[in-house]
């Protein structure tokens, strides 16, 4: 069954896929696919719904479990046959209840299987069962991570859940969400929750996408970034663009278990600049690549620490900053393993509530970011964002103005110009006329 103007189709290379069955310019709306299933983010209960993703100041909370916020009665209703599990687990296990995210959207998704018979909205085009899962190339220590998914489902969720499947299944089923899952983001990049969109997950990846996904609560809507014909094959990127040719290959290896071979891989473009020498410095290969592996080491490091609790916070800058010292002897300003390293030592600012210090950080992201990402970039529309909020903060009004600015002509296009992302960007803009 096609979905709007788009259907599926069997790729000569890349297997099972979805192409365009009518012209797309940039900016329209190619289709919209509601999640099958999905959860917020523990750490943005009580700022968002749990039901629909709506931020919001007023919601209020679940009487029994006290930790799920709703906008009404009507979400807490629509909520309450997902939400009813695990309102009883966090009763039953206080502080002490810590599923990953994972783990509760696969209950969820359990949960779902059991209550729906008939092919969902979400599965116009791809069932969630017929997901790939690639059990067989799995190493051993993704293998042992979903060992202590299921030990963790069992342990949280078994006294909840009436039958649940045998590990067998339940290792298949995690395999699947971890290859075709998806983050719901806000309009700044902040996670929101997990979901699975199976229509979305039917494409293709490319490094140089002609759509991009963005979210409108917990709808998924794909928006073309390049002008589509009959025929062409609808792709999107599963994962960061900003890094070079290799470092790519390797996440989506890593990830996804297949070698990219998109044009973009094959010309290698970006690379010479993405991995940018200092002028003053010559060319040794073996210092070079030193460096390289430095900065990798580092990245997966930092990546890591996400999962760390009680992090202090200013010897993480100071890591950051004493990294950028080292790798700036050799590396440009606009080298990506510098870029890398800057974003974090904002991030790190931000939380410090160090604005100035953000600020200085993302004056030197925000251009060379709009060269290494692709038009339309959400990455490079969510730091004009952070920059436009940070100069307005510091009373630097035209530089906020011009930064948000910026921000909106790639939202328009990302999100499309009726989002409520869109509009809450537009009133910021004419407050400050």
């Amino acid at each position: 069954m096609p979905r709007g103007g788009t259907e599926r189709f069997v790729s000569t290379d890349k297997g099972r896929g979805l192409r365009a069955v009518r012209h797309f310019s940039v900016g329209e709306l190619v289709f919209a696919c509601p999640a099958y299933s999905y959860v917020l983010t523990v750490n943005e209960r009580g700022a968002y719904c749990e039901q629909c993703f709506t931020r919001r100041e007023d919601l209020f909370k679940c009487g029994k479990c006290k930790q799920a916020y709703y906008c009404n009665v009507d979400c807490q209703r629509g909520d309450w046959s997902m939400h009813k599990m695990e309102c009883l687990a966090m009763c039953a296990y206080g502080e002490n209840w810590c599923p990953s995210e994972t783990v509760r959207l696969v209950a969820r998704i359990i949960l779902k299987q059991k209550v729906t018979t008939e092919q969902t909205p979400s599965e116009r085009l791809l069932l969630l069962k017929d997901f790939e899962s690639h059990l067989d190339k799995m190493d051993s220590i993704k293998d042992e991570m979903n060992q202590a998914d299921i030990a963790a489902l069992h342990h949280f969720y078994s006294r909840y859940i009436n039958d649940i499947p045998d590990d067998q299944s339940l290792t298949e089923l995690f395999a699947q969400v971890n290859c075709n899952g998806f983050t719901i983001e806000d309009e700044e990049l902040s996670h929101l929750g997990s979901a699975i969109f199976p229509d979305v997950a039917l494409m293709n990846h490319s490094c140089n996408p002609n759509v991009i996904v963005t979210y409108k609560g917990t709808v998924a809507e794909v928006r073309a970034v390049q002008e589509l014909n009959p025929g062409d094959e609808i792709l999107n990127s599963y994962i960061d663009l900003l890094y070079p040719t290799e470092d790519r290959k390797e996440r989506l290896l890593d990830s996804y278990f297949f070698t990219c071979l998109c044009s973009e891989c094959f010309t290698k473009s970006k690379d010479k600049e993405k991995i940018k020498i200092r002028k003053n410095i010559p060319p040794e290969p073996e210092k070079i690549q030193s460096m390289i592996c430095y900065a990798k080491n580092l990245i997966e490091e930092f990546r890591r620490a996400k999962h760390y609790k009680n992090i202090l916070l200013p010897p993480l800058l100071e890591l950051c900053e004493l990294s950028l010292d080292k790798m700036g002897s050799i590396f440009a300003d606009t080298n990506v393993y510098m870029l890398h390293m800057m974003y974090q030592a904002m991030g790190v600012c931000l939380y410090m509530q160090d604005w100035e210090g953000a600020m200085r950080y993302g004056e030197k992201i925000i251009h060379p970011y709009s060269f290494h990402y692709p038009a339309y970039s959400l990455n490079v529309a969510s730091m004009y964002l952070k920059l436009g909020h940070l100069y307005l903060g510091l009373e630097k009004r035209t530089q906020g103005v011009k930064a948000l600015k910026k921000a909106l002509s790639i939202m328009e296009v990302a999100h499309g110009k009726d989002h409520y992302y869109v509009a809450e960007v537009k009133r910021e803009i004419e407050e400050q006329k």
